[in-house]
C-alpha cells in the first residue's frame, strides 16, 4: 500500500485507491482502512463472503471514479512504477493495456515454482487455442482501462473466479476496444492465494464455459 501511495504522490493528477477485501477473516479490510485513513480519495470494500477474484475486481472497478482505472494485485508482483509504460499507449488511443510476463522483453525477476509455471503456461496455451489466439499472457494481474471500456466490460462480466481476465479480453474484443499487451517486470509472490489444484480446476471449468459462450455468441448479451 505504501508503495502505491508514494507513487501516486509523485503524479500530477489525483489518485483514488480502492481496496476490495473478498470476504477474508484475517483483518485485511481493517488494515487497509488504517493505512488509507489519511488518503482522502480512497475506499475499502468488504464483501460479506468470499466470491472469487473476478467478483472482487468487478466490485472495485465499478466503484472507481477515475478516467483511467488500474487493476493490480495487492502483492504488487508487477511494480506500480511499470504503469509509466502504459500512459503513451492510452494517449495512442488504446482502451485497455495489459501487462504480460510472456513477451520477449518481459523481465521475470523471481520465478514461480516449476510446477506452477508449467501449469500457468499450459493454461495460457489452452486460452490461445480455445478463445484468444492473439494474447501471450491473459493472467498477469496488471491491467489499465479507460473508464468507458471498464464500465462496458465489467457490467457484463459473469466469471467470478481467476479466469475472469479471459472474459475481460473476450468482451473487449467483441465490443471493439483496442487492446495492447506490454512486457512488464514481474516478481513472484510466495503468498499467492491461487490454490494449485482446486483453483486450477475451477479455472479450467470457467475457461471451457467461456469457450461455449463464445461459440454461442452470448458474451455480450
Amino acid at each position: 500500500m505504501q508503495k502505491i501511495r508514494d507513487y501516486a504522490r509523485g503524479q500530477k493528477w489525483l489518485t483514488e485507491i480502492i481496496v476490495v477485501d473478498d470476504g477474508s477473516q484475517d483483518g485485511t479490510a481493517d488494515l487497509a482502512r488504517s493505512q488509507l485513513a489519511d488518503w482522502p480519495w480512497s475506499k475499502v470494500i468488504s464483501l460479506k463472503k468470499n466470491q472469487g477474484k473476478g467478483a472482487a475486481v468487478k466490485e472495485g472497478v465499478l466503484a472507481a471514479q477515475g478516467e483511467l482505472i488500474l487493476v493490480t494485485d495487492a502483492d504488487l508482483s508487477t511494480p506500480i512504477e511499470e504503469l509509466g509504460k502504459f500512459y503513451p499507449l492510452v494517449a495512442g488511443h488504446y482502451d485497455l493495456i495489459i501487462g504480460s510476463r510472456a513477451l520477449p522483453a518481459s523481465d521475470i525477476r523471481k520465478r514461480q515454482s516449476c510446477l506452477r509455471e508449467t501449469m500457468g503456461k499450459s493454461f495460457n496455451r489452452l486460452v490461445r487455442w480455445l478463445v484468444l489466439p492473439d494474447f501471450k499472457d491473459t493472467q498477469c494481474g496488471f491491467k489499465l482501462f479507460k473508464k468507458e471500456a471498464a464500465r462496458e466490460i465489467f457490467t457484463r462480466i459473469k466469471t467470478s473466479g481467476f479466469a475472469f481476465d479471459v472474459e475481460v479480453l473476450l468482451l473487449a474484443r467483441q465490443l471493439g476496444y483496442k487492446v495492447a499487451e506490454v512486457p512488464v517486470i514481474w516478481i513472484n509472490s510466495p503468498d499467492s492465494r491461487v490454490k494449485l489444484f482446486s483453483s486450477s480446476v475451477k479455472m479450467l471449468f470457467e475457461l471451457f464455459h467461456l469457450s461455449l459462450r463464445k461459440k454461442r455468441k452470448k458474451l455480450t448479451d
